[in-house]
């Protein structure tokens, strides 16, 4: 797994390349969004273009990160999951309660859009 950083105006673009699994994802993923939280990015895109599979401890990361970006008031966006991706996702029915776009300007928009509110009930 890879991950390349790059901004657009407020918001904070992870690029995400590889294989989402094992302790890839913690080590390299989790520790990305990590240092994203802490630097103070309050709007992160995640663009799983790139990304070829996920396994469950990939799922668990995604998961166990955005709980932790929303309760630091973190809106983080997901864009162009893979139907690959896509497919374990909605197995682990998880995809419904996630916010996924298939354009960065859709993305970007609904960042801009955001507000994170603690009593949303996805993903808790």
């Amino acid at each position: 797994m890879k991950i390349d950083v790059r901004q657009k105006d407020e918001i904070i673009i992870l690029d995400v390349h590889g294989r989402f699994v094992s302790t890839a994802a913690k080590d390299i993923f989790g520790k990305s969004m990590d240092q994203v939280i802490a630097d103070g990015w309050k709007k992160v895109l995640l663009d799983l273009t790139g990304v070829e599979w996920i396994d469950s401890r990939g799922i668990g990361e995604l998961v166990t990160t955005l709980k932790m970006a929303k309760n630091f008031g973190v809106a983080v966006k997901l864009l162009r999951v893979g139907d690959r991706v896509k497919h374990v996702l909605s197995i682990s029915q998880l995809l419904p309660l996630l916010d996924i776009y298939e354009t960065e300007e859709d993305a970007i928009a609904a960042l801009n859009a955001a507000t994170i509110r603690t009593d949303d009930q996805r993903l808790t």
